[in-house]
Protein backbone atom coordinates (compact mmCIF):
# COMPACT_ATOMS: atom_id res chain seq x y z
CA UNK A 1 0.00 0.00 0.00
CA UNK A 2 1.36 3.26 -0.77
CA UNK A 3 1.90 5.74 1.61
CA UNK A 4 0.33 9.20 2.20
CA UNK A 5 2.51 12.31 3.12
CA UNK A 6 1.81 16.39 2.51
CA UNK A 7 4.32 18.48 0.87
CA UNK A 8 3.97 22.29 1.05
CA UNK A 9 4.46 23.72 -2.28
CA UNK A 10 3.60 27.38 -3.72
CA UNK A 11 0.31 28.16 -5.79
CA UNK A 12 2.50 28.75 -8.99
CA UNK A 13 4.50 25.55 -8.04
CA UNK A 14 0.78 23.78 -8.03
CA UNK A 15 -0.86 25.30 -11.24
CA UNK A 16 2.70 24.44 -13.31
CA UNK A 17 2.19 20.22 -11.90
CA UNK A 18 -1.25 20.88 -12.78
CA UNK A 19 0.02 21.91 -16.42
CA UNK A 20 2.12 18.96 -16.55
CA UNK A 21 -0.63 16.11 -15.74
CA UNK A 22 -1.32 13.89 -19.01
CA UNK A 23 -5.00 14.49 -18.62
CA UNK A 24 -7.21 16.60 -16.41
CA UNK A 25 -7.28 14.05 -13.35
CA UNK A 26 -4.06 12.29 -13.31
CA UNK A 27 -2.88 11.96 -9.91
CA UNK A 28 -0.05 14.42 -8.85
CA UNK A 29 1.71 11.45 -7.98
CA UNK A 30 2.22 10.40 -11.25
CA UNK A 31 3.07 13.82 -12.15
CA UNK A 32 6.06 13.51 -10.28
CA UNK A 33 7.47 10.01 -10.58
CA UNK A 34 7.23 11.08 -14.39
CA UNK A 35 9.22 14.15 -13.59
CA UNK A 36 11.67 12.29 -11.61
CA UNK A 37 12.32 9.61 -14.12
CA UNK A 38 12.65 12.21 -16.72
CA UNK A 39 15.39 13.77 -14.33
CA UNK A 40 17.90 10.64 -14.37
CA UNK A 41 19.76 9.67 -17.03
CA UNK A 42 20.62 5.73 -17.02
CA UNK A 43 22.76 5.99 -20.59
CA UNK A 44 26.06 6.27 -18.83
CA UNK A 45 28.78 8.28 -20.89
CA UNK A 46 31.33 6.19 -23.00
CA UNK A 47 34.77 6.45 -22.78
CA UNK A 48 34.94 7.99 -26.25
CA UNK A 49 32.29 10.63 -25.22
CA UNK A 50 34.22 11.59 -22.00
CA UNK A 51 37.34 11.76 -23.75
CA UNK A 52 35.72 14.57 -26.35
CA UNK A 53 34.39 16.59 -23.24
CA UNK A 54 37.62 16.66 -21.49
CA UNK A 55 39.15 17.78 -25.44
CA UNK A 56 36.38 20.38 -25.57
CA UNK A 57 37.41 21.67 -22.43
CA UNK A 58 41.32 21.82 -22.68
CA UNK A 59 39.94 23.82 -26.14
CA UNK A 60 38.15 26.05 -24.40
CA UNK A 61 41.11 27.23 -21.77
CA UNK A 62 43.52 27.74 -23.95
CA UNK A 63 41.39 30.07 -25.94
CA UNK A 64 40.89 28.05 -28.89
CA UNK A 65 37.10 28.76 -29.49
CA UNK A 66 35.16 31.33 -32.19
CA UNK A 67 32.29 33.63 -31.68
CA UNK A 68 28.78 33.10 -33.48
CA UNK A 69 29.80 35.97 -35.36
CA UNK A 70 33.48 34.69 -36.30
CA UNK A 71 31.18 31.01 -37.67
CA UNK A 72 28.63 32.75 -39.38
CA UNK A 73 31.89 34.63 -41.42
CA UNK A 74 33.94 31.76 -41.68
CA UNK A 75 30.76 29.67 -42.99
CA UNK A 76 29.68 32.92 -45.50
CA UNK A 77 26.49 33.03 -43.54
CA UNK A 78 25.13 36.36 -43.49
CA UNK A 79 22.05 37.70 -41.31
Amino acid sequence: MAATTTICIDPTTKDMLSDLRAYKTEPYNSVVARLIKMAYDDELLTDEEIKGIEESLADIKAGRVYSGDEVKRMLGIND
